[in-house]
C-alpha cells in the first residue's frame, strides 16, 4: 500500500514539475526533480527487490493516475479563478 501513496506522491510532484518548468521557474525545477529523483529511487529498489509482485506495480500505477487526475484538476481550478478573477476587473 505504500507504494499507492509515494505514485500519488510522485505524481503531485511531476505534474507541479511540469507546472513550474512551463513557467520557466529554473530554481523550482531542479529542486522538484532532486526530489522526484529521490523518490524514483526509492521506487526502483522497491520493485526490483520483490520484482515478481505485480501487485506492487499495480498499486504504483493507480497511486500514480490519481496523484496526476488530482493535482491536474487542481491546477485547472486555480486557473479557472485566475481567468474569472481577470473577467471580473475588466469588466
Amino acid at each position: 500500500m505504500t507504494l499507492f501513496f509515494i505514485g500519488l506522491l510522485e505524481m503531485v510532484i511531476v505534474t507541479t514539475w511540469t507546472k513550474v518548468v512551463t513557467k520557466t521557474k529554473v530554481l523550482a525545477g531542479g529542486a522538484i526533480t532532486l526530489v522526484n529523483i529521490l523518490i524514483w529511487y526509492y521506487v526502483l529498489e522497491t520493485i526490483v527487490n520483490d520484482i515478481n509482485n505485480w501487485r506492487l506495480v499495480l498499486l504504483y500505477a493507480f497511486g500514480c493516475a490519481l496523484g496526476t487526475m488530482l493535482t491536474t484538476f487542481y491546477f485547472a481550478n486555480i486557473e479557472k479563478k485566475q481567468s474569472a478573477k481577470i473577467r471580473d476587473q475588466r469588466s
